[in-house]
């Protein structure tokens, strides 16, 4: 069974950084492309960023482009998402999630992803 534990949200002023980190289970993470996605109160989940089985190609969401970078260490089976210059709108519940293995490549669409994280809640203050 997979199992994505995330962690390193926190409540942190605008204009300060933060960095995730979800570490996975399963000796074959470096197969799958991972994603992180994000779900506001009041609001559907929505991507934020996703980096392929290499880690040599990555996508982002508009919002976040410039600002969050995605990376991943296949030696420790986890992946980080690097958020600077955080906004109050960036206030959410971020998820890390793996990709399915027979859709390679950056994914930014939910229903591609099989196994998820249980989240970890991000707080902006203004």
């Amino acid at each position: 069974q997979v199992q994505l534990v995330e962690s390193g949200g926190g409540l942190v002023q605008a204009g300060g950084s933060l960095r995730l980190s979800c570490a996975a289970s399963g000796r074959t993470f470096s197969s799958y492309t991972m994603g992180w996605f994000r779900q506001a109160p009041g609001k559907e989940r929505e991507f934020v960023a996703t980096i392929n089985w290499s880690g040599g190609r990555t996508a982002y969401a508009d919002s976040v482009k410039g600002r969050f970078t995605i990376s991943r260490d296949d030696i420790k089976n986890t992946v980080y998402l690097q958020m600077n210059t955080l906004e109050p709108e960036d206030t959410a519940v971020y998820y890390c999630a793996r990709g399915r293995l027979s859709l390679p490549g950056t994914r930014s669409d939910a229903h591609d992803y099989d196994y998820w994280g249980q989240g970890t809640q991000v707080t902006v203050s203004s």
